[in-house]
Protein backbone atom coordinates (compact mmCIF):
# COMPACT_ATOMS: atom_id res chain seq x y z
CA UNK A 1 0.00 0.00 0.00
CA UNK A 2 1.23 3.41 -0.92
CA UNK A 3 0.56 6.52 1.06
CA UNK A 4 0.48 10.01 -0.31
CA UNK A 5 2.88 12.50 1.12
CA UNK A 6 1.36 15.32 3.15
CA UNK A 7 0.83 18.64 1.33
CA UNK A 8 3.70 21.01 1.45
CA UNK A 9 3.41 24.16 3.56
CA UNK A 10 1.02 24.79 6.42
CA UNK A 11 -1.38 21.84 6.76
CA UNK A 12 -3.91 24.10 8.55
CA UNK A 13 -4.10 26.80 5.85
CA UNK A 14 -7.23 26.99 3.75
CA UNK A 15 -7.07 27.17 0.03
CA UNK A 16 -8.08 30.64 -1.23
CA UNK A 17 -11.17 30.54 -3.43
CA UNK A 18 -10.44 30.82 -7.10
CA UNK A 19 -12.53 32.67 -9.62
CA UNK A 20 -14.60 30.29 -11.68
CA UNK A 21 -13.42 29.91 -15.24
CA UNK A 22 -15.70 29.84 -18.26
CA UNK A 23 -14.88 27.37 -20.94
CA UNK A 24 -13.85 28.94 -24.21
CA UNK A 25 -16.65 29.68 -26.68
CA UNK A 26 -19.34 30.44 -24.11
CA UNK A 27 -20.74 33.89 -23.41
CA UNK A 28 -19.89 34.74 -19.78
CA UNK A 29 -22.85 37.19 -19.69
CA UNK A 30 -25.43 34.69 -20.81
CA UNK A 31 -25.95 33.22 -17.34
CA UNK A 32 -29.57 32.83 -16.40
CA UNK A 33 -30.92 33.30 -19.93
CA UNK A 34 -33.13 30.67 -21.46
CA UNK A 35 -31.17 28.47 -23.78
CA UNK A 36 -27.94 29.04 -21.81
CA UNK A 37 -27.83 26.74 -18.80
CA UNK A 38 -26.41 28.10 -15.57
CA UNK A 39 -23.19 26.39 -14.71
CA UNK A 40 -23.13 24.64 -11.41
CA UNK A 41 -21.27 26.49 -8.67
CA UNK A 42 -21.56 29.89 -10.37
CA UNK A 43 -24.26 31.91 -8.67
CA UNK A 44 -25.19 35.34 -10.06
CA UNK A 45 -23.56 38.41 -8.57
CA UNK A 46 -24.65 38.97 -4.99
CA UNK A 47 -27.02 41.91 -4.53
CA UNK A 48 -28.02 42.04 -8.20
CA UNK A 49 -30.71 40.06 -9.94
CA UNK A 50 -29.42 38.01 -12.79
CA UNK A 51 -29.72 39.93 -16.00
CA UNK A 52 -29.40 38.96 -19.57
CA UNK A 53 -27.42 42.06 -20.63
CA UNK A 54 -23.96 43.23 -19.53
CA UNK A 55 -25.29 46.74 -18.84
CA UNK A 56 -25.74 48.27 -15.45
CA UNK A 57 -29.30 49.22 -14.46
CA UNK A 58 -30.33 52.71 -15.56
CA UNK A 59 -30.32 55.04 -12.55
CA UNK A 60 -33.63 56.76 -11.88
CA UNK A 61 -33.99 60.33 -13.09
CA UNK A 62 -33.52 62.88 -10.30
CA UNK A 63 -36.88 64.09 -9.06
CA UNK A 64 -37.86 67.65 -9.95
CA UNK A 65 -37.32 70.00 -7.08
CA UNK A 66 -40.65 70.88 -5.54
CA UNK A 67 -41.28 74.28 -4.05
CA UNK A 68 -41.41 74.06 -0.32
CA UNK A 69 -44.22 75.53 1.74
CA UNK A 70 -41.79 78.12 3.11
CA UNK A 71 -40.81 79.30 -0.39
CA UNK A 72 -44.45 79.56 -1.49
CA UNK A 73 -45.33 81.43 1.70
CA UNK A 74 -42.49 83.93 1.15
CA UNK A 75 -43.57 84.54 -2.45
CA UNK A 76 -47.17 85.17 -1.38
CA UNK A 77 -46.03 87.56 1.37
CA UNK A 78 -43.84 89.48 -1.11
CA UNK A 79 -46.72 89.82 -3.59
CA UNK A 80 -49.08 91.04 -0.85
CA UNK A 81 -46.53 93.59 0.41
CA UNK A 82 -45.97 94.93 -3.11
CA UNK A 83 -49.75 95.08 -3.68
CA UNK A 84 -50.30 97.00 -0.44
CA UNK A 85 -47.47 99.41 -1.27
CA UNK A 86 -48.85 100.12 -4.76
CA UNK A 87 -52.40 100.43 -3.42
CA UNK A 88 -51.24 102.78 -0.67
CA UNK A 89 -49.38 104.93 -3.16
CA UNK A 90 -52.40 105.19 -5.44
CA UNK A 91 -54.76 105.89 -2.54
CA UNK A 92 -52.45 108.51 -1.06
CA UNK A 93 -52.29 110.51 -4.28
CA UNK A 94 -54.37 113.59 -3.97
CA UNK A 95 -56.91 113.77 -6.78
CA UNK A 96 -56.42 117.52 -6.87
CA UNK A 97 -53.02 116.77 -8.47
CA UNK A 98 -54.71 115.05 -11.40
CA UNK A 99 -57.60 117.52 -11.80
CA UNK A 100 -57.89 119.40 -15.07
CA UNK A 101 -60.04 122.29 -16.24
CA UNK A 102 -63.63 121.06 -16.66
CA UNK A 103 -63.31 118.19 -14.14
CA UNK A 104 -65.84 117.90 -11.35
CA UNK A 105 -64.67 117.54 -7.75
CA UNK A 106 -66.09 116.14 -4.52
CA UNK A 107 -65.03 117.33 -1.09
CA UNK A 108 -64.32 114.29 1.06
CA UNK A 109 -63.66 116.16 4.30
CA UNK A 110 -65.19 119.12 6.11
CA UNK A 111 -61.73 120.37 7.12
CA UNK A 112 -60.75 123.66 5.49
CA UNK A 113 -57.03 122.84 5.78
CA UNK A 114 -57.41 119.39 4.14
CA UNK A 115 -60.65 119.19 2.13
CA UNK A 116 -59.61 115.84 0.50
CA UNK A 117 -60.73 116.78 -2.99
CA UNK A 118 -61.33 113.94 -5.42
CA UNK A 119 -62.16 113.94 -9.11
CA UNK A 120 -65.62 112.48 -9.83
CA UNK A 121 -67.80 112.17 -12.91
CA UNK A 122 -69.81 115.35 -13.50
CA UNK A 123 -73.00 113.25 -13.78
CA UNK A 124 -72.37 111.73 -10.32
CA UNK A 125 -74.55 112.96 -7.44
CA UNK A 126 -71.35 113.51 -5.40
CA UNK A 127 -70.06 116.18 -7.83
CA UNK A 128 -69.95 119.52 -5.93
CA UNK A 129 -67.47 121.75 -7.78
CA UNK A 130 -66.22 122.39 -11.31
CA UNK A 131 -62.56 123.25 -11.99
CA UNK A 132 -62.42 126.55 -13.88
CA UNK A 133 -58.63 127.00 -13.87
CA UNK A 134 -55.46 125.21 -12.76
CA UNK A 135 -52.40 127.42 -12.33
CA UNK A 136 -48.92 126.08 -11.52
CA UNK A 137 -46.86 127.76 -8.83
CA UNK A 138 -46.92 128.54 -5.11
CA UNK A 139 -49.54 131.03 -3.92
CA UNK A 140 -50.59 132.60 -0.63
CA UNK A 141 -54.30 133.04 0.14
CA UNK A 142 -54.23 136.65 -1.07
CA UNK A 143 -52.34 135.98 -4.30
CA UNK A 144 -54.53 132.90 -4.98
CA UNK A 145 -57.67 135.06 -4.97
CA UNK A 146 -56.17 137.57 -7.41
CA UNK A 147 -54.83 134.83 -9.75
CA UNK A 148 -58.23 133.08 -9.82
CA UNK A 149 -59.93 136.45 -10.52
CA UNK A 150 -57.67 136.87 -13.55
CA UNK A 151 -58.02 133.28 -14.83
CA UNK A 152 -61.71 132.62 -14.08
CA UNK A 153 -64.01 135.59 -13.46
CA UNK A 154 -66.89 133.59 -11.93
CA UNK A 155 -64.82 131.41 -9.53
CA UNK A 156 -66.12 130.93 -5.97
CA UNK A 157 -63.38 128.94 -4.23
CA UNK A 158 -59.64 128.60 -4.49
CA UNK A 159 -57.60 125.59 -3.44
CA UNK A 160 -53.82 125.74 -3.16
CA UNK A 161 -51.41 122.87 -2.74
CA UNK A 162 -47.72 123.22 -2.06
CA UNK A 163 -44.83 121.23 -0.66
CA UNK A 164 -45.61 117.93 -2.37
CA UNK A 165 -43.31 118.52 -5.31
CA UNK A 166 -45.93 120.12 -7.54
CA UNK A 167 -47.33 123.45 -6.32
CA UNK A 168 -50.56 124.58 -7.95
CA UNK A 169 -53.80 126.52 -7.54
CA UNK A 170 -57.31 125.33 -8.45
CA UNK A 171 -60.08 127.84 -9.09
CA UNK A 172 -63.47 126.23 -8.41
CA UNK A 173 -67.16 127.07 -8.54
CA UNK A 174 -70.28 125.22 -7.37
CA UNK A 175 -71.68 122.78 -9.87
Amino acid sequence: MTTQPPPQGNPFAQNPPQAPQQPHGQNPYAQGQPGFPQQAGQPGQPGFPQQGAPYAPVPPQPARRKLSFKTIKNIVIAVVVVGVAVGGYIASRDDADTAAVGDCMHRGSSSDTDPDLEVVDCGDAKAQYVVLAKIKGSFSALTAESKCSEAAKDFQYSYTESGSGSDFLLCLKDK
